[in-house]
């Protein structure tokens, strides 16, 4: 499909891409590339991993990276247990100790982890490599191999190539610098916070019913309430819980009620900094710019 029936599709699942990222998607799967997406948090990246296994109908696996990410827990592991197992029962039957090596490394001992699973598919998988920052600069070098023949090594038993070639999507958030050979290997598109039509076809997208007044409200303050001095601004997934609660607690206007307006911040606010800087005061503020 072309990247504008792609940008369609993904819009009918509920995701409004804009055309650069449309286009950064759709030259992804024309190449056979892995895409990284960077930006900050809460701006709809790994939304778009998993919209993608929806217009592509296919299997999304998801490897959520981690300061401390190996190969154990990314690629492969064997079944130590069934190891320990298997080479008792071997000792006891009197089988020599290739027969033994032979038979614990073999694939009824290999457990599949993330990137692996991902090229053993039969139909190309979305492959989520979610937050790829956290994970520490070592770990890249294990990526590396997947990202340019889409094998893996495993001493025991030789190279596995892909059965077909997943297709790769990595999330950044800044937490610390990507490597230069990483960033060779992907198609790149930044994904920043939406701008008002955006954000505001996706609030329509996701809270079908939402009155026109209160959803121009919604988008208004959550992007004024963006540009205040906050350890964590809202994301995308914030604003469609608040404008979930509002809907909930009757809420039509918001400047109507301080109170209600100051509690629904729990869905907005994530730490108690936040919360003492935006008093009731500020929010009705906001409010009153929003209305």
């Amino acid at each position: 499909m072309d990247w504008k029936t792609l940008q369609t599709a993904m819009a009918d699942q509920g995701y409004i891409a804009d055309d650069d990222l449309a286009m950064a998607v759709h030259l992804a799967l024309a190449l056979g590339r892995p895409l990284l997406l960077e930006g900050a948090a809460g701006v709809g990246k790994t939304e778009v991993a998993r919209v993608l296994s929806q217009v592509q109908d296919t299997l999304l696996i998801r490897l959520q990276c981690y300061e401390g990410l190996d190969a154990a827990q990314a690629i492969y592991e064997w079944n130590y247990q069934r190891q320990l197992l298997s080479i008792r029962a071997a000792a006891e039957d009197g089988a020599t100790g290739r027969e033994v090596e032979e038979r614990i490394f073999s694939e009824d001992f290999l457990l599949e982890r993330p990137l692996l699973k991902a090229i053993r598919q039969e139909k190309s998988p979305v492959l989520l490599i979610d937050e790829v920052d956290r994970a520490d600069e070592e770990f890249e070098a294990y990526l590396l191999e997947i990202l340019s023949e889409f094998q893996v090594t495993v001493p025991e038993l030789g190279t596995i190539n892909a059965v077909t070639r997943p297709i790769v999507i990595l999330t950044a958030n800044g937490t610390r610098d990507l490597s230069d050979a990483l960033r060779r290997r992907c198609l790149y598109a930044h994904v920043a916070y939406p701008d008002r039509a955006t954000e505001l076809a996706i609030l329509n997208a996701r809270c079908a019913g939402i009155e026109e007044t209160l959803a121009g409200q919604i988008i208004g303050f959550v992007q004024s309430l963006r540009k205040e001095d906050l350890e964590k601004k809202p994301g995308i997934a914030e604003m469609l819980d608040f404008a979930s609660a509002l809907m909930g607690l009757g809420i039509a206007d918001l400047t109507h009620d301080p109170v209600v307006l100051q509690a629904s911040l729990a869905t907005l606010l994530k730490t108690q900094s936040d919360r003492d800087n935006i008093t009731t005061e500020v929010a009705q503020r906001l409010a009153g710019k929003a209305a």
